[in-house]
């Protein structure tokens, strides 16, 4: 399988890289206009033709010398106009998340992709964190009850923000954490518990130019709530994730090498991921076989027409209308009903 990787900063060479290389599939090109990124492609992306843009991948076509699947890793504020070229172009298109800028531009990019039978996928690799399918199985299994609350926090103690784009750029390019962050914490939270019907946030920038500060309370169609936190500046970080059920609940306290406050308290068991907790009863949850690569190796095997695609864009644009009903929450005090765009042509 030969993939066009476009961009070659923090996520295209930190992220899918490693993931399209772990899943066994080609980076045969590699897009980026910064000459010292062009370097390093060349260096860590053995066998790859380096080309300075889009452009060069899609002329490239899907034969020999071409690609099969083009990957967008690049700034958020340009991926809608990518997807469309690619659309345009009639290549198969996976792009990081989140789709677009908002939900307007994502129903956009789903609406020219079904018309011109284009496929079209997003990559929402944090549905295939440990965490996120240990809860699926212990939900599944009705181990707690009914769900009366999800609450996922991505705090991290980071008082000087990096210099890079998604700091510096403005919510309208697609700078600052509710678009980056809270992406995943919408989508999970829209995996586990169904449909959002309105959204109450709070929205600030302390150390950035764009937000780095959220809070999103949802209400699902079902009646369940969720509780999101994502913030750049946390000194001591919450527990990752915890869900309150009738029967019990689901506890993970570390996350990626973040000191939490709880540090001790609940650490996972060798082979788990998270606790089955019902006051002094403590039960330690099985880690699932899978990761992050198992949603290239689904790409993969949707281009080849061996299964589904692994993330429905329809998906993506729904957790942007969530996202857009939070900003106008933050700006205006108030409960906001989340409108997702009709996707038909």
């Amino acid at each position: 399988m030969r993939v066009g990787l476009v961009g070659y900063g923090s996520a295209g060479r930190g992220i899918h890289a490693p993931l399209l290389r772990e899943a066994g599939l080609e980076v045969a090109l590699v897009a980026t206009a910064s000459p010292e990124r062009a370097a390093a492609a060349a260096q860590e992306v053995p066998g790859a033709r380096v080309v300075p843009d889009l452009d060069a991948v899609l002329a490239a076509g899907d034969g020999p010398g071409g690609v099969e699947l083009v990957v967008l890793a690049s700034p958020t504020g340009v991926h809608e106009e990518q997807v469309l070229a690619c659309v345009a172009a009639g290549r198969p298109v996976l792009v990081d998340k989140p789709l677009a800028v908002d939900a307007e531009g994502a129903a956009r990019c789903v609406r020219a992709a079904r018309a011109a039978g284009v496929p079209l996928t997003v990559f929402q690799n944090r549905r295939w964190d440990d965490e996120q399918r240990a809860l699926a199985a212990v939900l599944a299994a009705g181990e707690l009850g009914d769900v009366l609350r999800l609450e996922r926090r991505w705090e991290r103690w980071r008082p000087v923000p990096k210099d890079r784009w998604r700091e510096n750029a403005p919510p309208s390019e697609g700078g600052g954490v509710l678009l980056d962050l809270q992406s995943h914490l919408v989508d999970s939270a829209v995996q586990l518990l169904g449909p959002v019907e309105s959204v109450y946030a709070e929205v600030s920038a302390v150390t950035t130019a764009a937000e780095d500060t959220t809070f999103l309370a949802l209400r699902h169609a079902e009646g369940a709530r969720s509780h999101l936190s994502a913030v750049s500046a946390a000194g001591a970080p919450g527990p990752r994730t915890r869900v309150l059920g009738t029967r019990g609940s689901y506890v993970v306290v570390p996350f990626e090498g973040e000191v939490s406050g709880f540090a001790g308290v609940l650490d996972d068991a060798p082979g788990s991921t998270g606790w089955v907790v019902r006051g002094e009863e403590r039960t330690p949850v099985p880690t699932p076989p899978g990761g992050h690569a198992d949603l290239y190796r689904a790409a993969a095997a949707a281009v080849r027409g061996d299964g589904p695609w692994p993330v429905d864009p329809a998906d993506a644009v729904a957790v942007l209308a969530v996202l857009d009903a939070a900003r106008t929450s933050a700006a205006q005090g108030r409960v906001v009903p989340v409108e997702v765009p009709d996707l038909a042509p």
